[in-house]
């Protein structure tokens, strides 16, 4: 567990900055006092182990505590005991959290494409993906990570315009679509593409840097 010394001696936050900590679009990182759009940003609130509980979907009930989506930002919050500071109580903090969190993020984003899965909302495959892109009714490319350059270059050169999730590698695909690994897929306008794109930028800030090998064939 991560050291909390230190958390009683560090300024409190004043009224102004506790009274706005929940309200509007805006959070401050905890950690940097960055103020930024909350969905680029992860609510931690305490738990009753007395540990920062991760609220990806940020509907716990108490004060939550605001840490830019970087894994940086988390690693200086565990080592510095900057989540002790923000509840103003001891907490243990698992020294792994960066990893815990990245998991976490993982597991939300091929939730949301299973969900997107069974409502029809994304098809998978290099021959889908084109239809479905030249129809115009594509709102999110999805790459492997571990796929190939010059099949992204190829499935992108379609719908330049559109963003592109490459968090997601090729056998973490295939599990959302029930194969063994997917290259390339395309979801369509909706809700679900816009939750994807915001935890999947969430993802990419906290994930661990990986190389990308660009190993996969095409589908």
């Amino acid at each position: 567990m991560a050291e909390t010394e230190g958390a009683e001696n560090a300024p409190e936050d004043t009224p102004e900055d506790v009274a706005a900590d929940e309200k509007g679009p805006l959070r401050r990182c905890i950690v940097t006092g960055a103020v930024g759009p909350k969905e680029g940003m992860i609510r931690f609130v305490v738990g009753p182990d007395r540990t920062p509980v991760p609220d990806l979907e940020g509907r716990l009930p108490g004060r939550g505590m605001w840490l830019s989506a970087k894994r940086d930002v988390v690693n200086t919050a565990v080592a510095k005991a900057y989540f002790a500071k923000a509840a103003r109580q001891k907490l243990d903090v698992p020294a792994d959290l960066a990893d815990r969190l990245e998991t976490l993020l993982r597991r939300r984003c091929l939730d949301i494409l299973g969900l997107a899965r069974r409502a029809g909302q994304v098809v998978s495959g290099y021959d889908k993906v084109r239809t479905e892109l030249k129809a115009g009714r594509g709102a999110v490319l999805l790459a492997a990570s571990d796929g190939a350059e010059d099949g992204v270059s190829k499935i992108g050169a379609l719908a330049p315009t559109l963003p592109v999730v490459r968090e997601l590698s090729a056998s973490e695909l295939g599990a959302a679509f029930g194969r063994d690994h997917t290259v390339h897929g395309v979801m369509l306008r909706g809700r679900l593409a816009s939750l994807l794109l915001t935890e999947s930028a969430r993802l990419a800030g906290i994930a661990a840097a990986q190389p990308r090998a660009d190993a996969q064939e095409r589908e």
